[in-house]
């Protein structure tokens, strides 16, 4: 009935979109990245709080550099 590759590829973006507040917390390197991340894996299927985590990593200025 569903093709493997294609089903495949669709599920893999599907799960990257539900991960893009993570993957941009930890990408800007967000000195609350962990509690984001955890946030968005447990309540992100809600639209609402997909949102708000994704504002919350967008939004927050990125970690200061150790080295400056």
């Amino acid at each position: 009935m569903f093709d493997t590759a294609p089903t495949a590829a669709l599920l893999a973006l599907i799960l990257a979109l539900y991960l893009l507040p993570t993957f941009l917390a930890y990408a800007r390197d967000h000195p609350r990245r962990q509690v984001l991340a955890v946030v968005n894996i447990l309540f992100g299927w809600t639209l609402v709080v997909w949102i708000a985590v994704f504002l919350w990593a967008t939004l927050a200025p990125p970690a200061p550099d150790e080295a400056a």
